[in-house]
Order: structure tokens, then sequence, then C-alpha cells
């Protein structure tokens, strides 16, 4: 048994076609059958008041010959009888001629009631008339075929003329089988009308749910774990647009995967050898340099070393988690940016020149000299976090010590640039190729292989100083050639 999703869009669209035809057949319906009596009817008595409108402009401006005339035009022209008196009684023109009966002495008729019936209502509208200042109408039903028909009178005068009454008899008889042609034809256009709509809108609800559930269809798959996959382009902008947004979110999830990949191997290398060398150190002190004050120092500084490579490890990890959950807040405060510069400059200094374990828990085999120049003349003081900042300064220049050349010279300067104060961080180095340099910031992030920057670490340290200055609203970017080196940088507004 077939089951239908009331729920669907495919039943929803269905179902409002199919209403709005309907409503669209009972509007129809009620104003071409049910209204049109009222409709026709003041349509006609406005009608016939431009009639008697007419037959008065023409009293008022032509002679006798040529008023019979016109008001016989009018007569044809509007299908309506027109009688025409003196004020004392005496008949000027009745139209048709032919007409079968007769309102005045001399004129026959086949049909003495037709006769007495339009002499009555021509009393009626006498009466009327003096009490509505000359003008009156009235509906009747005819004796012969019972149909109504609308009798207007006015007083129509003239300074150079007599006095005349018009009446106008207008037969309201073409609306009943009018009524009686549309109610056919309604009938068959309703059915017409409600086929097509349940056709149209089968078609469309069909057309527009079949990219839709194309789209559920790779939705699932993307849920079952199979990242990177196209969603299929629809046949309207919206479901385009979604198609688009989906696609982008899945080449996005799968990048994510491949990075959180990468950063388990990575960090569980980066964890593997400090804690082998903390275990393979330790045993040595405990089998071999445990008696030897020497050796054992330079063994128990190895494991220090180690531990703080595993501690620097562990903040970078429990920094980037906060960051992304975005539960670290900005504790603002006034600060001397070139103060907060120089002093971890002059951390950096007091390693006596060289680049060991102690610096982002990178570990060579031969140490690394490196020489830091600093370019400030003047005090900047700004807003924000200064621990954060510190670390972000921190973090730019240990990344322009790891790579800083044959030169083996870090610049690091603070400018003026307008209302902000510009922070750089110089190396000499290799480099960055144009397709890594858009991706530096991203969290798990490294180089290319076939590059000379790539190093050991977890890939979070740039991911974490973008946060931090996004955090403080604060412009920052990197400058950097192939082959020539590499500059951080980054503004924050100064404070008087």
């Amino acid at each position: 048994m077939l089951k239908i999703d009331s729920r669907s869009i495919k039943f929803k669209t269905w179902l409002y076609f199919i209403l709005f035809a309907a409503v669209l057949m009972a509007t129809l319906w009620v104003v071409q059958v049910f209204m049109l009596n009222n409709f026709y009817g003041t349509m006609k008595t406005a009608q016939t008041e431009n009639v008697v409108k007419e037959i008065e402009s023409s009293y008022r401006s032509n002679e006798t010959k040529d008023f019979v005339s016109e008001v016989d035009d009018i007569s044809d022209s509007y299908d309506m009888f027109i009688y025409v008196v003196s004020f004392d009684g005496k008949t000027t023109y009745f139209s048709p001629e032919a007409h079968d009966f007769a309102l005045s002495p001399g004129i026959s008729s086949d049909s003495e009631s037709t006769q007495r019936q339009y002499a009555l209502q021509i009393q009626k509208l006498n009466e009327k008339m003096l009490k509505n200042n000359g003008s009156a109408q009235v509906i009747f039903k005819s004796d012969e075929d019972s149909q109504d028909i609308l009798a207007f009178a006015r007083v129509l005068t003239s300074k150079k003329k007599e006095t005349i009454i018009t009446y106008v008899f207008s037969p309201l008889w073409p609306v009943s089988s009018t009524i009686k042609i549309l109610q056919n034809q309604l009938v068959i256009v309703t059915i017409i009308s409600l086929a097509l709509a349940c056709l149209i809108s089968f078609y469309l609800s069909f057309r527009i749910t079949r990219p839709i559930r194309k789209i559920e269809k790779t939705a699932r798959k993307l849920a079952a774990g199979e990242y990177g996959v196209v969603f299929p382009d629809g046949h309207y902008t919206e479901i385009s647009n979604l198609s688009d947004t989906l696609t982008g979110a899945s080449i996005e999830l799968e990048k994510s995967c491949m990075m959180q990949k990468d950063l388990v191997a990575n960090v569980s290398h980066d964890l593997r050898t400090p804690l082998t060398m903390i275990k393979s150190y330790a045993e040595m002190i405990r089998d071999i340099s445990g008696d030897n004050p020497e050796k054992r120092e330079e063994h128990l500084q190895v494991i220090i070393n180690e531990t703080d490579r595993l501690n620097i490890l562990v903040n970078d990890l429990l920094s980037a988690s906060k960051l992304q959950s975005g539960k670290i807040t900005i504790d603002r405060s006034i600060f001397n940016l070139s103060e907060l510069t120089e002093e971890i400059i002059e951390n950096y200094r007091g390693l006596e020149g060289y680049f060991d374990s102690n610096l982002d828990g990178v570990v060579d085999e031969k140490d690394k000299q490196f020489h830091i120049d600093f370019d400030c003349n003047a005090d900047f003081m700004v807003e924000g976090d200064a621990e954060k900042i510190k670390q972000v300064v921190s973090n730019f220049i240990s990344n322009g010590i790891k790579f800083c050349g044959e030169d083996e010279t870090v610049v690091v300067s603070i400018k003026r640039h307008g209302r902000f104060a510009k922070l750089s961080v110089e190396d000499h180095g290799s480099g960055i190729a144009p397709n890594d340099l858009e991706h530096i910031w991203d969290r798990y992030y490294r180089a290319s292989s076939n590059m000379a920057r790539e190093t050991e670490g977890t890939g979070l340290g740039l991911s974490i100083c973008k946060e931090i200055l996004t955090l403080h609203k604060a412009d920052f970017g990197v400058d950097s050639k192939p082959g020539e080196g590499t500059c951080f940088w980054f503004n924050m507004e100064l404070k008087k």
C-alpha cells in the first residue's frame, strides 16, 4: 500500500497548488454566478442613467426632428424602450415603434395586460418623481415572461423648449440566460483546471524534490564518513546555493579530517621522542651515571629539556582547544608594546646566542647561533591582553629564529603607521611557497615536505596567534618570497 507523507515537500506542493486552483475556481463561481445579478443590475442602472443624460443633452441642443432621430439611434444602440411625453401628457416619442404595447391614446397593443402593467409602472414612477426631485426608478417583472425590467424616469427641462418626461425601460432578462451559460462553462472549466492543477503540481513537486532527494542521498554518504563528496546541483538558485554550501562543508570536513590525522601522527611522534629520551636518560641515571655528578647533571638536564618540550606541546593543544570552543576571553588593559617586546627579546638573548631545546621544544644535533636586531625608538601604548600579545610576539620571534637563514639574524621592529603601531618579525631564510602561504594560519597545517621551513612542531602556533589577534580585532599577515625570507606582522591601535 502506497504511504503518503503529509509532511513532505512533494505532498505539500501538490496540496497547495490544488487548494489554490480550488480557491480560484470558487472565486470565479461566486463572482460570475452568484454576484452576477447584482453586478449586472448595477451596471445596467448606470447605463440607463447615462442614456437619459444623452437624451437630455440631445433635447436641449437639437430640433424636434433631430431629437427624435437621435433618440431612435440611442434606443437601437442600447436595446431599450424609450418613451417621451410632454408635461401635459402629449406623446412626443416612443421607440421602438413596433413594440407590442402602448402607453398613450392612439397606440395599439396586442396585450392589454402589458399595457396596463406599463401604465401602472409609469404611475409609480410619476409618484416617485414628485418625491425625488424629478427622477425615479423601479424594477418590476413582466407579466408575459416573468423577467425583470428596469424602469427609469426623469423630468427634462429646457429654457427654449417645453418640459418633457423621459421613461426608459431596460430589460434585465439577458442575465439569467447568461448565468446558465456561465454555469455550464464553469463546470467544464473547473474540471479542466483542477485536472491541470493536479498534473502541473505533481510535475513541479517532483521537479523541486528530485534535487533535494539527491542531496539527501549524498548527505547520507557524508554522515557515514565519506568526506569530500560533491553534492549535485539543482534546477533552482536556492537549491544550487545549498548544494554549493554542503559541497564546501564536505571539502572542509575532509581537510579537517586529514589535518587531524596529521595532528595525531605529529603529536604521537612528538610525544614519543621526548618520552623515549626521558625514559632512556632516566635509566642511564639509574644504571650508569647515578654516582657520577657531572654525567648525572647532564642527563637530568636532558630530562628537564624534554619535559619542557612536552609542556609546550600540551599547552599548545590546550590553547587551541580553548580558542576553538570560545572559552578564552580578553583581559584588556593599556600596556607598552615596546617594553613588552624588549622583555621577550631579552629572554631570548639570555640563551647566550644559541638556539636549543629551550626554544619551542626543538632539538638540533648542532646548536644554531642567532642574533636579534630590535628596531624601535619610541614607546607605543596599546590596549589589549598583554599576556596573549606576548604569546603572539614570542611565537613570531621563535619562528624567525628557527628559519633565520645564513645571516643568523632576526629583525624585530615596531613602527608607527597612522594611528596604529605595526610590529613585524623578519627573517632571511628560505621563505614560504605561495601555495603554502595562504594556509599558513590554518590549524594543523604544515608546509609541504619539499620546503626547508618544515620542522618539528604541532602546527598550532600560528593558528593560536591568528585566534588571539582576531579576538583583539587586529590586522595581521605574512609576507614572504621563496629564497628571500619571511615577515610576520600585526597592527594594534595606539592609545594616548
